[in-house]
């Protein structure tokens, strides 16, 4: 197993009072956050995994804002964007679809159980505060955040938060750059439905899940991949593969330099299972696709969290 050395995290200014938090490399873990600082109550989508990567981000926050953040957006329930919530609960109301809230409480911390080496820290379980069912805005100063779930994609319940006077969008991990897309619990065709939608905000600026900052070209070579890897289910159905052999006979081509390959192996049964019928997040034994993914890989993925 090749192991990667991701360089410190970056805050990047991606539109005035507008910020990208980048963790390098964008693997396993190592997610974005983002930051509004107008308005002087400042807001910050998504947190990170471990105590010393949400130390380092609320750090990273304070040498730009002397305000500490009012608002948390949380994207998704995923525990690399969640679990730094607590360093930040005092002071601010920790937001996310009511979905979202609901799978936090039900998962709790088994994403350290994934991957029992990393040094999680002193981590926790924070639920948000307030949830929505439909979209909400948020007023920060000359910003208008809008916070959106636009259908099951990266998970059942994601967020993303639209700037429409900065045409940048915060899309979670609906969108990677650099880095596999991944369904594990959400859908292929859903991810490509919520492209769409997401295109069709025309965002100039896009902050992806992980991975560095982009454009439109993020949502091309996402939507690109999911395509590939629906055309690849539907060869393996033909031939009579598992999803797990139509990973192995794969060729990635120019896909093949994307972090994290092996997720192909449960977008695969997402495909799969789409392709017979399955509605967009239909359940599936997350416990035996994580498996299989393990399988293709040789071992447990590297995760620098």
């Amino acid at each position: 197993m090749t192991e990667r050395s991701p360089s410190v995290a970056q805050l990047q200014e991606v539109a005035e009072d507008v910020y990208a938090y980048i963790q390098p490399d964008g693997g396993w873990c190592l997610n974005n956050a983002g930051l509004i600082t107008a308005g002087g109550r400042p807001a910050l989508i998504d947190t990170a995994a471990t105590e010393a990567r949400a130390k380092a981000l609320k750090d990273a926050v304070a040498r730009v804002t002397p305000h500490a953040p009012g608002f948390v957006i949380n994207t998704h329930p995923h525990g690399d964007h969640t679990f730094g919530n607590r360093l930040f609960a005092d002071e601010a109301v920790i937001i996310a679809h009511e979905a979202t809230r609901a799978e936090m409480d039900l998962a709790g911390l088994h994403l350290t159980g994934l991957w029992p080496d990393v040094c999680w820290g002193d981590v926790g379980v924070e639920l948000p505060t307030l949830t929505f069912r439909e979209p909400i805005t948020l007023h920060l100063g000359d910003i208008r955040a809008e916070v959106m779930h636009l259908g099951t994609a990266h998970t059942r319940n994601d967020s993303v938060v639209w700037l429409p006077e900065r045409r940048v969008l915060f899309a979670g991990d609906i969108v990677m750059s650099g880095a596999t897309p991944f369904c594990l619990t959400g859908s292929i065709s859903g991810s490509l439905a919520v492209i769409e939608k997401l295109r069709a905000l025309g965002p100039r600026t896009i902050v992806s899940g992980h991975g560095p900052v982009g454009g439109t070209e993020l949502l091309d070579s996402t939507e690109a991949y999911l395509r590939y890897v629906q055309d690849l289910a539907g060869a393996g159905l033909a031939a009579g593969l598992t999803p797990l052999e139509a990973a192995r006979e794969a060729d990635l081509g120019p896909f093949a330099a994307l972090l994290d390959s092996e997720r192909l192996v449960p977008n695969l049964h997402r495909a799969y299972a789409e392709a017979a019928g399955a509605e967009p997040g239909h359940l599936l034994d997350i416990s035996e696709l994580f498996s299989e993914m393990v399988d293709f890989h040789g071992g447990l993925p590297s995760c620098a969290a």
